[in-house]
């Protein structure tokens, strides 16, 4: 083999280190761009990155307020906060939320209106984290926290809920918080409500919601790439929200709302001098609690469909005919207007006929009642004085008369959803019905019934404002707040009614009611340890044709009348004004003894033995035996039973019972 030449060689050698010399410059300026990259990285755009990686392991969330607690006069808490585990999910660490529901659904068990929910509320936040289940209980966290490590994004806290402890004690004038729905976080302000999950739905918790609500805070939390919290970096506290003292007193609600007791019934009891209400009951009643959560679609329907309407609030918004009730306020209408004096006279024959016609309108009693002045109309509760004169009146000027007392529009309580009730005029009757205003209508309108409708509240609101010799009241429950948020309240009477007569008709009629119960229809209540006044009313709700006579035997129950009854105590320094009605209570004497008895326990009992909350051990058994009644009675309900519907409030004729 012949050795390599030497020119080969050399030629090799010299692309060899050309070789060399090629890579080590690409070398070098490998070399070059890494440092210049890494410096351009960690001078030039340092703040910028170090930015970004604070935002992936730096959060800054919501802190919601305390809602404010709410309480009853003496300081007795109606609606408390608790601390109850919430599962929740921040919307920029997951990507398929619809995915993610539906895995998280068997472990907390989410129902479909949560579900829905949830979705519509993570696809409009961007990284407001979004709960998705409050009350979450101890097996559901933990059977989350064994698959935690699946699940980015998803977490869960601790956070305060509402509890209602007396369950339907305060229902329907507390009301209850629920879930913020799509159309609610359409009219709110989502700053206020950054990082809360409930919302006022109904009562005070609706109408004091500003109130009670508080200001959010803020936290700065550092996360791991589960999304749990290493460490919290800066915090900004929230502001609670005004605690609440209501001028309810839980002793005479509880009394009341015993007595009415598997009734369909409301009563209402009022401050005369304040406006302030004591008691404020419709019976039955529900549980807020279900409803914080979200109450199952199984238990709404039980609850919708439940003939004695649980749900419905009659007294704000139960219209009845007031029936006889009202005689004493029309009695002073009669004097505003100079159709009577206080001696004046008629004659009772037992009925009354429109002149020209010769339709009777039948008194209670059929044999009448002879002479009869404003005093013994009152008494004995004389259908045809109220005939004849309001229909010499005319039911315009009465209507201007009545309305003074609030009735036909609503009272001003502070309470959403009061119903205005209706008392009628020409000018009304056009307007709703297109039709003219019938001489008839007048006399059943005189006695409170026919197109006349009243709630309960409206009844007790006047009953007040006679009961203070005319200065007019607006109800209200709010005694008192306390908290960051500055609320005047308005105490005392707003002003005088305007009337024609004298202080001495006012205390005149009260006369007439204190002799109503001495000797009168509501004799049966009578006490000597206070001076009682108060008045019957039976309200027919089956119309009795003309010459028949009212027999309550051959009605259903539902069909029998309802019964009425106001009063005042003590006549000579009014302290309580009450207002009850019964549904089918058959009349107004059956239920006086309801209002005795509240008006016992206010005036005798309430300071030296008063009622007081159960303890802690019995308020558990008392809610879990009414529980267990609910369910009972959910599932009579949900089996089919023939539903009954609302109270009969429609057009009425004259009362052909007595009092």
């Amino acid at each position: 083999m012949k050795p390599p030449h030497s020119s080969d060689m050399q030629r090799e050698n010299l692309i060899f280190r050309r070789r060399v010399i090629l890579a080590s410059v690409f070398v070098f300026l490998g070399l070059v761009g890494l440092i210049v990259r890494y410096a351009y990285l960690q001078i030039y755009t340092h703040d910028q990155y170090v930015t970004q990686s604070d935002n992936n392991r730096i959060k800054l969330v919501s802190a919601p307020p305390s809602r404010g607690y709410i309480y009853d006069r003496n300081g007795v808490i109606l609606a408390d906060n608790q601390p109850v585990f919430t599962a929740v999910i921040s919307p920029d660490e997951i990507d398929n939320p619809d995915n993610t529901l539906a895995l998280l659904t068997p472990i907390f068990q989410l129902t479909p209106e949560e579900i829905s929910e949830a979705s519509k509320a993570l696809k409009k936040s961007k990284n407001e984290p979004v709960t998705i289940k409050i009350g979450l209980t101890e097996q559901q966290v933990a059977q989350f926290s064994e698959r935690k490590p699946f699940f980015k994004g998803v977490t869960i806290q601790s956070k305060l809920t509402r509890t209602y402890p007396y369950s339907d004690l305060f229902a329907h004038v507390i009301g209850y918080v629920g879930r913020i729905s799509d159309n609610d976080s359409k009219k709110l302000d989502k700053k206020l409500y950054a990082g809360t999950d409930l919302i006022g739905k109904t009562g005070i918790e609706k109408y004091y919601e500003p109130l009670l609500l508080g200001k959010p805070g803020y936290q700065s939390i550092e996360t791991n790439a589960y999304g749990d919290i290493i460490k919290k970096l800066d915090t900004k506290p929230p502001i609670p929200g005004n605690d609440i003292y209501l001028s309810l007193d839980y002793g005479l609600q509880k009394v009341v709302s015993d007595e009415l007791a598997g009734k369909r019934a409301a009563l209402v009891a009022m401050d005369p001098n304040t406006g302030e209400i004591l008691a404020f009951v419709s019976n039955p009643s529900f549980d807020p609690n279900p409803f914080i959560s979200g109450i199952s679609a199984k238990e709404y329907k039980a609850l919708q469909q439940d003939p004695d309407m649980p749900l419905y609030n009659r007294a704000l918004q139960g219209q009845y005919p007031p029936a006889s009730t009202i005689k004493p306020f029309a009695g002073l209408g009669l004097l505003d207007a100079g159709i009577v004096t206080w001696h004046s006279t008629i004659y009772d024959p037992g009925y009354f006929s429109i002149p020209g016609d010769k339709h009777k309108f039948r008194d209670w009693k059929k044999s009448g009642h002879g002479t009869v002045n404003l005093t013994k109309s009152i008494t004995q509760s004389v259908d045809t004085y109220y005939y004849k004169n309001t229909y010499e009146l005319g039911i315009d000027r009465m209507h201007d008369w009545m309305t003074r007392f609030n009735f036909g529009k609503k009272t001003g309580i502070d309470l959403p959803g009061e119903k205005t009730g209706v008392y009628p005029s020409t000018a009304w009757k056009m307007k709703t019905y297109k039709k003219p205003w019938l001489p008839g209508e007048t006399v059943s309108a005189s006695i409170g019934q026919g197109y006349f409708l009243a709630t309960p509240l409206q009844v007790a609101n006047a009953t007040a404002i006679l009961a203070n010799a005319g200065n007019h009241l607006t109800p209200h429950l709010l005694s008192k707040t306390t908290g960051a948020v500055k609320y005047s309240l308005a105490n005392k009477p707003d002003g005088k009614i305007p009337f024609r007569g004298t202080e001495q008709d006012w205390l005149n009629m009260q006369t007439a009611m204190e002799l109503t119960v001495k000797s009168g229809t509501a004799k049966a209540v009578y006490t000597d340890r206070y001076r009682l006044a108060g008045k019957t009313g039976t309200a027919q709700v089956k119309s009795i044709a003309q010459g028949k006579r009212y027999n309550e035997a051959a009605l259903s129950e539902r069909h029998r009348d309802h019964g009425w009854f106001i009063a005042f105590a003590p006549v000579d320094n009014p302290q309580i004004a009450v207002a009850v009605i019964v549904e089918n209570g058959r009349g107004g004497s059956k239920v006086a003894p309801i209002a005795r008895k509240a008006i016992d326990y206010w005036l005798l009992t309430r300071h030296n033995n008063p009622i007081t909350p159960p303890s802690p051990e019995q308020l558990a058994k008392i809610n879990a035996e009414k529980q267990a009644a609910k369910l009972q009675r959910a599932a009579l309900v949900l089996s089919g039973k023939p539903i009954i519907a609302k109270p009969n409030t429609a057009e009425l004729t004259a009362v052909s019972g007595a009092d």
